[in-house]
């Protein structure tokens, strides 16, 4: 949880945590393993990637970082959810 919320930039941290914080629980095994891949990537590049500033590469495109990106978007993503309700 504390690498999903502290990537570096404020942004990725948002896009990031707040994926990881709504579905860490229902993770798998191998779930896990491919976050845990997808927090050993560079913040700058996932944040180009999640934004959809940049397509991502074939070769680190997983199924957790397909599902990152499609999540991130969605209007509102990245926004904390008291803030939506604002």
């Amino acid at each position: 949880m504390f690498r999903a919320h502290h990537r570096g930039t404020k942004e990725t941290d948002l896009m990031v945590g707040g994926f990881v914080t709504r579905h860490i629980a229902s993770f798998t095994e191998a779930e896990l393993d491919e976050l845990e891949a997808v927090l050993e990537l560079l913040d700058v590049d996932l944040a180009d990637w999640l934004s959809g500033r940049r397509p991502i590469p074939p070769e680190v495109m997983t199924p957790m970082l397909t599902r990152m990106s499609e999540e991130c978007s969605m209007l509102g993503a990245g926004v904390p959810e008291a803030a939506r309700r604002a």
